[in-house]
């Protein structure tokens, strides 16, 4: 891979998936039919704060949706992965593969 073409993979990144946190849930969304605002956040180890700011990033960017519910009388959010969202997320896997894969190669102009 030239080094032109790996500037462009690079600039193909998505940079919303860029944070590990918001590739984190989207990765873990893929497992999952759907996963709850707490279980996400254990899983994850991130505080209530961050977890939050990271989920609304993801909702309005349209790469998770999220279904609000009453269970014991307690609300609980559902989060999924939204069609936009898997294809953003298999799209930005498969550039970081393709980086990947040139790693520790020889350069070439």
């Amino acid at each position: 891979m030239g080094i032109g073409l790996m500037k462009r993979e690079i600039a193909d990144l998505d940079s919303v998936l860029e944070h590990r946190v918001r590739l984190a849930i989207c990765v873990l969304l893929t497992r999952y039919d759907r996963l709850s605002f707490s279980r996400l956040r254990d899983l994850t180890d991130e505080t209530d704060g961050s977890l939050g700011a990271n989920l609304r990033k993801l909702e309005d960017e349209g790469l998770v949706k999220v279904e609000k519910k009453f269970v014991d009388r307690k609300p609980v959010s559902w989060y999924a992965l939204a069609p936009g969202g898997r294809k953003a997320l298999k799209a930005h896997l498969d550039v970081l593969a393709r980086l990947i894969s040139q790693a520790g190669k020889p350069a070439r102009e």
